[in-house]
């Protein structure tokens, strides 16, 4: 377990380091960054990998807000003005709260929530583009957050803290994109089945001059009447040139 938060907390580094310096950064750098952690060719690959994934790149800097669409840049503008207006706290101040709240404070909690809200904002920045709304993926993360304020007790010190908060924060959203992702291929797997019905039933149907229906279908075709139900119910029944029975 020492082994593995070590390594969340030097990836987190690594991409802030690669923040700083305009979402760029040397691959010298990053192996400095695991030099004490023995790790091989395949494992440093991956890494890098990782890294790319994430619009970090080894050579000029880059700008993560060009990844944005017009309209994800005035939502963001917009959400961040919001935040502004919620209260500074000092370096002194966060560690102090961040220690309450690693204590288990409920209110300590609650404003450091508050101060990580920007932080939730620059890390789904860097999962746009990826088939999600950037605003999803802010939500996604903001709960993530208020989550992740209550587990923090484990920690050793403060300092600890913003790294399991990202990696808290990066699970969520990758989780959500992959999520997302699965609905879209369930999504692409019922119009196929639909399409294929629907067409069959399209060609039975000038033959005939009239709607057929489904044991028609399934006579005709070879296709269980199972499958072709299947594919009335997914459309809602609204297959053109089928008889629905209703």
């Amino acid at each position: 377990m020492e082994r593995e938060l070590l390594f969340v907390e030097t990836l987190e580094k690594v991409r802030k380091t690669a923040k700083d310096q305009g979402n760029c950064i040397s691959e010298e750098q990053v192996k400095e960054a695991f030099a004490t952690m023995d790790l091989n060719e395949e494992q440093m690959e991956q890494i890098y990998d990782y890294l790319r994934k994430h619009k970090v790149s080894f050579g000029e800097p880059v700008d993560v807000d060009e990844y944005l669409t017009d309209e994800e840049k005035d939502y963001v503008k917009e959400y961040l003005d919001e935040l502004a207006l919620l209260p500074e706290v000092s370096s002194g101040e966060k560690e102090a709260i961040t220690l309450s709240a690693m204590a288990g404070d409920s209110d300590a909690q609650s404003k450091l929530i508050e101060i990580y809200l920007p932080y939730v904002v620059d890390v789904a920045k860097l999962y746009s583009g990826q088939g999600v709304l950037l605003e999803d993926l802010i939500g996604e993360g903001n709960v993530a957050l208020t989550m992740g304020v209550t587990m923090l007790g484990c920690l050793d010190n403060a300092a600890e803290a913003q790294g399991m908060l990202g990696k808290i924060l990066m699970d969520a959203m990758e989780d959500y994109i992959a999520e997302n992702a699965e609905d879209e291929k369930v999504d692409k797997r019922i119009e196929a089945k639909v399409n294929k019905v629907a067409e069959a039933a399209r060609e039975m149907a000038q033959d005939l001059g009239r709607k057929v229906t489904p044991e028609e279908l399934a006579e005709e075709t070879k296709m269980s009447l199972k499958a072709i139900t299947d594919a009335m119910r997914l459309s809602g029944f609204k297959i053109e040139d089928l008889e629905s029975g209703e």
